[in-house]
């Protein structure tokens, strides 16, 4: 019945999804005013949607630019599903224009089809299509959208402090069958503080470093810039041979007398940077192989010694794990280098329920003091976590099964979404068990089959939480 309904909207919904992701709605922070507070991106993205729920009769109400909702239903409860139109930088190497959606016979390309604009565009249609069933209400809907959640939750944190917070809800911005758990989220900086005086001219000379543009995301390029003072040729001929040996993409060039060496990674979402390549480590591994003025010296010897082939927080002393929420992981996704100010790390780390992360974080802070580095931290959250066997859960799940006749279990998750948000709150789908995950990553897309049916397990699901039989 639910499928047979999502079939008649269609060509709808991807007209819809493509105007979407038509935005190019990442964060700008140079360009933030009070009527574009993380950039004109997002806002547009925002007003976006605002636009087509006026269009299909919805109520709307906006939060200072940042975020906002649209209602539907009726009811003394609010159910909320919890949405984010932004997106991280496209990065390189994509096929086609990341915000001119290719729709193929089989599926969307584009920045944002899976993470989130194309679940967000399955979770309103399938409010719309409920809607023009003119179905018996028993909760309000408020589809909650935010605009920084591939940052700072600025969106979210905003909205929660005026607006009403819903009973129970769900984030469609990860997997089926549900995802009733997810590990605490800390994001901070280590920072180099202190510059080291070289007793003779250095052979080499760091002068600057920059890799990664997110926190979540591992970054796929390093660019360094290297004074060589002399023997130029055998470090190109030993960074060639260092590219070979480790199975990564690279090509170095002198610009007036400058080395410039350029490392390609593998972009993945922060949850597992073991699955990804991180070009700003790589290349650091190699520069620890030249003799380097002894502030960049520091810088490079830093990552050695807790960052580089060290995933699961083991170089930290922050390995932990669970048999439930999995392992600590940590992230690299911003490194930054210049020869005035020294350098630093932006480190996303993920930890399970258990995980002690105020007395980690301060026992690393003490360790890495006398080597001339500090912490600043970012943002914190706490692990998220609701019963498997609560009855909204199972509710969810049923009626992922119903649609699909998969009886997969639901499970706990790395990534962070909105449904923390909410004390009972749960990430469901839009992802299935055979989708190609490339969240984060060059070429993402979602299939048309995934998307629409995305749309009817949240048709059923809603019909069965929010309307009277």
């Amino acid at each position: 019945m639910w499928r047979d309904k999502v079939k008649e909207y269609e060509d709808f919904i991807l007209e819809d999804l493509k105007g979407l992701l038509s935005i190019e709605s990442v964060r700008e922070d140079d360009k933030a005013s009070a009527e574009n507070p993380v950039g004109p991106g997002p806002r547009q993205a925002l007003d976006y949607m605002y636009k087509i729920a006026e269009r299909d009769g919805f109520g709307t109400h906006d939060v200072d630019h940042i975020a906002g909702r649209i209602e539907a239903g009726k009811g003394d409860d609010v159910f909320g599903i919890l949405c984010h139109v932004d997106v991280v930088p496209a990065g390189d190497g994509w096929d086609s224009d990341p915000f001119n959606p290719v729709v193929t016979d089989d599926k969307i390309i584009a920045r944002g089809t899976l993470d989130d604009k194309g679940p967000t565009i399955a979770a309103y249609y399938a409010v719309k299509i409920l809607n023009e069933m003119n179905v018996n209400w028993k909760k309000r809907i408020h589809i909650i959208i935010g605009t920084d959640e591939e940052s700072d939750w600025k969106c979210t944190e905003r909205y929660f402090q005026t607006e009403e917070m819903p009973e129970l809800g769900f984030a469609p911005d990860a997997e089926f069958p549900a995802i009733h758990g997810e590990k605490g989220i800390s994001t901070f900086d280590v920072i180099q503080n202190e510059k080291a005086d070289d007793q003779d001219e250095p052979e080499y000379e760091l002068r600057s470093f920059v890799s990664g543009q997110r926190y979540n995301m591992v970054p796929d390029e390093a660019i360094a810039n290297v004074a060589v003072k002399e023997n130029m040729t055998d470090v190109i001929q030993n960074f060639e041979q260092y590219l070979n040996e480790h199975d990564v993409e690279g090509e170095s060039v002198v610009d007036s007398g400058v080395l410039v060496l350029k490392v390609q990674g593998k972009a993945v979402h922060g949850m597992d940077p073991s699955i990804g390549v991180n070009a700003g480590l790589y290349l650091l591994n190699f520069l620890a192989t030249l003799n380097l003025d002894k502030t960049a010296a520091n810088f490079v010897a830093f990552s050695e010694r807790y960052l580089f082939e060290s995933h699961f927080g083991e170089k930290m002393g922050m390995k932990f794990h669970t048999d439930v929420m999995g392992d600590v992981t940590t992230n690299v996704g911003i490194i930054t280098y210049d020869n005035q100010d020294g350098g630093k790390f932006g480190i996303n780390l993920r930890y399970p329920e258990g995980f002690e992360f105020e007395e980690s974080l301060t026992r690393f802070k003490g360790e890495i003091q006398s080597l001339g580095f500090s912490i600043e931290l970012g943002k914190n959250q706490t692990p998220h976590y609701v019963e498997k066997d609560d009855p909204f859960v199972q509710s969810l799940v049923q009626a992922y099964r119903n649609q699909t006749g998969d009886d997969t279990e639901p499970y706990t998750i790395g990534g962070g979404t909105y449904a923390r948000n909410l004390d009972k709150g749960v990430a469901f789908g839009a992802m299935f068990s055979d989708s190609e995950d490339l969240m984060h990553q060059k070429n993402e897309y979602i299939t048309k089959k995934q998307l629409f049916n995305a749309t009817s397990i949240y048709l059923e699901s809603l019909y069965k939480l929010c309307v009277e039989e």
